[in-house]
């Protein structure tokens, strides 16, 4: 069967009634998530892993990926109206779209945005279509060493990719692999670091680790930062449509930033923000009107854009093919896929084709209704802008309170009282987020390797046992050497794109605003 008469079963699945509601129900929860300050599609996610425990999950995952599309969307919105980022991806649309906004062209800005977002998303879903097959035949020949050399790439990347630092990312990375030894031994049956509590026999569930972390604490940083600027919201003024002008110098560069996007979003140690730093880039070069940059240039709007949306897309390749997360919502969403049993890899396609296709084809149908939702509906996302903060967390303190009772309603004596115990590790675990975020420490490597840890000890030993102990094993195919070489090189590649691309990019705007 090829690629598109998959992709014509998938739309089929997507186009049923109740997947439709869970994709609209994504997509504007990801869209207003996105346009709120603080808010990322990781966090909401995470919230929504224990409320989502018993739902459909080719439902549940759809909205997932409508959240992940759709913060993609509402997040330009911030950073348009409010110079806010809400991400490191949105840094460079603020610093254009921020200026359109001040001289009353913040429609056009927002237009450009969307209908880019929209053609990147769409271009982007359909290369995901046709390049998963291929990575998926690749990676029916893994053995446990290559799947080892897979884990510890994914490791790397988002050791290396995320945070301040490798090592403060290597740090966190321990952190989330000394939590995945809890509980019982895959291979021995043996309980390992329990404390005799027979609540840690199955480990640590990877949802309350989320939500907590992402959600608990998040808003304990926000809580702890006393002093709060004062946030200006530029408004909407005039038409929200473009002119003439104005598309034709946003064409090329959504088409550029689409494919400056995709294949960064990919690649292990990409990302949004490496590929809406260069699109940036490129557009300055390839602009007829480079005088404009650094004063409210729409091209500078229109590239980036494309660019973070087609790289969502990307980062749907090696999640769903390998079973590799690239991004802090792609961490959250392999713990959605687990937490229904699924395990993200070349045999999902094989085992659950019905469901991976649905879910290709629900994002076109994403793409679509974020289109009718972001313009339109401008007014109602800049008015959510207006929500005080302390409503907001305190909204998501009570949902991730009950999210977390409704997943794990166990209970422990403690000096004789009955306490919960997932609210117990919910509230050690959010103090945890506290303390990394205080000490600028990166959140998503706890997560992967709580994740992926298990999966990676029990490919290590089960290397070691068919060579009988010999750890040159680990090497015995081309596969695991290279995905080795290219884990080494995810450690050193990101500190570069990191230090010499966005340094490069960041000296240009600061040479321009002389």
């Amino acid at each position: 069967m090829n690629t598109f008469e998959l992709l014509g079963q998938g739309l089929l699945t997507a186009m049923q009634w109740s997947n439709l509601f869970y994709a609209l129900v994504g997509v504007t929860l990801g869209t207003a998530v996105g346009v709120l300050p603080g808010i990322g599609p990781a966090l909401t996610v995470a919230l929504l892993l224990p409320v989502t425990y018993k739902l459909d999950p080719a439902g549940s995952l759809i909205m997932f990926a409508g959240i992940y599309y759709g913060g993609m969307y509402g997040g330009s919105t911030t950073s348009i109206l409010l110079n806010t980022p809400g991400e490191s991806a949105s840094i460079v649309t603020a610093l254009e779209g921020n200026k359109m906004a001040r001289q009353g062209r913040g429609g056009p800005a927002l237009a450009t945005a969307a209908i880019g977002s929209f053609i990147a998303g769409l271009l982007a879903t359909l290369g995901l279509a046709f390049i998963a097959p291929s990575v998926v035949k690749f990676a029916l020949s893994f053995g446990p060493a290559e799947y080892f050399g897979l884990m510890l790439l994914a490791f790397m990347t988002v050791s290396a990719a995320f945070g301040e630092s490798t090592l403060r990312g290597l740090t966190s990375l321990f952190i989330g692999l000394a939590l995945g030894l809890i509980g019982i031994d895959q291979l021995t049956g043996q309980t390992r670091l329990a404390m005799g509590l027979p609540n840690l026999f199955d480990g640590i569930s990877v949802t309350t680790l989320a939500v907590a972390l992402f959600a608990i604490g998040e808003t304990l940083a926000v809580v702890a930062a006393k002093h709060m600027a004062e946030e200006k919201v530029e408004s909407v003024k005039g038409s929200v449509w473009m002119s003439r002008q104005d598309w034709r110098r946003s064409w090329a560069p959504w088409l550029r930033g689409t494919a400056i996007g995709f294949p960064i979003g990919a690649m292990p140690a990409g990302g949004a923000d490496v590929s809406s730093f260069l699109s940036y880039a490129a557009e300055k070069n390839f602009s007829k009107h480079p005088e404009d940059f650094g004063k409210g240039a729409i091209e500078g709007v229109a590239g980036p854009e494309a660019a973070n949306n087609a790289s969502a897309a990307g980062t749907l390749v090696p999640l769903l093919t390998l079973g590799l997360p690239t991004t802090a919502t792609a961490a959250i969403m392999l713990a959605g896929f687990q937490q229904f049993g699924l395990q993200p890899g070349p045999l999902l396609f094989v085992t659950n084709a019905p469901l991976v296709w649905g879910l290709i084809a629900s994002l076109l149908v994403a793409n679509l209704m974020l289109i009718v939702l972001n313009l339109p509906l401008i007014g109602l996302w800049v008015k959510l802008l207006t929500i005080p903060r302390h409503w907001l967390y305190a909204g998501i303190l009570v949902f991730a309170t009950l999210g977390t009772i409704g997943a794990d309603g166990s209970t422990y004596h403690l000096f004789g009282v009955p306490v919960s115990f997932g609210l117990g590790l919910l509230m050690l675990f959010g103090i945890l987020g506290y303390l990394l975020r205080r000490f600028h420490y990166p959140i998503a490597p706890v997560v992967v390797g709580l994740i992926l840890g298990p999966m990676a000890e029990k490919s290590l030993r089960q290397a070691l046992q068919i060579s009988q102990g010999d750890p040159l094993a680990l090497f015995h195919s081309w596969i695991a050497v290279f995905l080795w070489a290219l884990a080494l090189t995810a450690v050193f590649l990101p500190m570069y794109l990191r230090y010499r691309g966005k340094g490069k990019v960041l000296a240009q705007i600061a040479g321009d605003s002389d």
